[in-house]
C-alpha cells in the first residue's frame, strides 16, 4: 500500500500565502519607516496616507502584506489570527493583556507614557493616600482600575475615545488617565501630570499559534526586525 506523500514543512509554509502584518495609524506608523528600511523591507507608498481608503497593502516582500487599523486594534486583529504579526505601544498590551499575544520585540519608538494629570488649580491641595474613591476620564479603563486598586481606591470610569482634557473642567472627572509625549496638550487645557502609570514604547507582537503553526517564517521576520534593532543602536 503505498504512503500518502507529504510536503516538508517549510514548502507547507510557503504555500499559505503572504503574512499578514497589522500596523497602526499616526505616530508610530510615522517613525516604523526607519525600522522597515533597516528590516529590508519597504511597505507601498500610500501605507503612510492616511487619505488612502486601502486598508490592505503590498510590501516589497511578496511573503509580506501589510494592514493598517486603529491603533487599540492591532492587537485584536493579532490575538484573534487575523494578522500574524503586529506593531502597537506597550499601552495597548497593558490594556488588554491578551493570552493570545507573545511580544518579543521593544522596537524602542514612538516613547510616551500612560499618565495620571488633574487640573493644576487643584493639584496637590488634597492628599491622594486619603481617597477610597475617584472619578477618572480614561481610554484605558483596565489599566486606570489596577493602578488605582493597588492604592486601595476604587477608580469609577468615565469611558471617552478621545477629548479627555475636557472632562476635568467640564465636571466629568477628577482626575484623567491619558497617554502623553509632551504634556504640551495638559498644558494648554489647564491639567498637569501628576503620577507616570507606566512608560511606552512599541512592541513588536506574533500571534503564539501562528508562531507554533508557522515557526521559520514568523521567525525569520523576527530575526529581521531584531537586526534592525541591532543596526540602530
Amino acid at each position: 500500500m503505498d504512503l500518502p506523500i507529504t510536503e516538508p514543512a517549510a514548502t507547507a509554509q510557503a504555500d499559505a500565502g503572504p503574512l499578514i502584518l497589522a500596523v497602526p495609524k499616526g505616530r508610530i506608523l510615522t517613525e516604523l519607516g526607519p525600522v522597515f528600511a533597516r528590516a529590508g523591507v519597504t511597505p507601498a507608498q500610500d501605507l503612510v496616507d492616511e487619505d488612502s481608503r486601502r486598508l490592505r497593502f503590498e510590501s516589497s516582500d511578496p511573503g509580506l502584506d501589510m494592514v493598517r487599523v486603529r491603533p487599540f486594534d492591532v492587537a485584536t486583529f493579532v490575538a484573534f489570527g487575523a494578522a500574524h504579526i503586529g506593531i502597537c505601544g506597550a499601552d495597548v498590551l497593558m490594556e488588554f493583556d491578551y493570552d493570545q499575544i507573545y511580544a518579543p520585540l521593544d522596537l524602542g519608538i514612538a516613547r510616551c507614557r500612560v499618565s495620571v494629570a488633574e487640573p493644576a488649580a487643584t493639584a496637590g491641595t488634597d492628599d491622594p493616600s486619603r481617597w477610597s474613591r475617584i472619578t477618572v476620564a480614561t481610554k484605558y479603563p483596565n489599566i486606570t482600575r489596577r493602578h488605582f486598586a493597588a492604592r486601595g481606591v476604587q477608580a469609577e470610569i468615565v469611558s471617552l475615545s478621545g477629548a479627555m482634557e475636557l472632562a476635568p473642567s467640564l465636571g466629568l472627572s477628577r482626575v484623567i488617565v491619558d497617554l502623553v509625549a509632551t504634556g504640551s496638550t495638559l498644558k494648554a487645557n489647564g491639567l498637569v501630570e501628576t503620577e507616570v502609570i507606566a512608560p511606552v514604547t512599541s512592541r513588536l507582537i506574533v500571534n503564539r499559534t501562528a508562531l507554533k503553526t508557522q515557526p521559520e517564517r514568523i521567525g525569520a521576520w523576527i530575526a529581521r526586525f531584531r537586526a534592525a534593532l541591532d543596526a540602530a543602536a
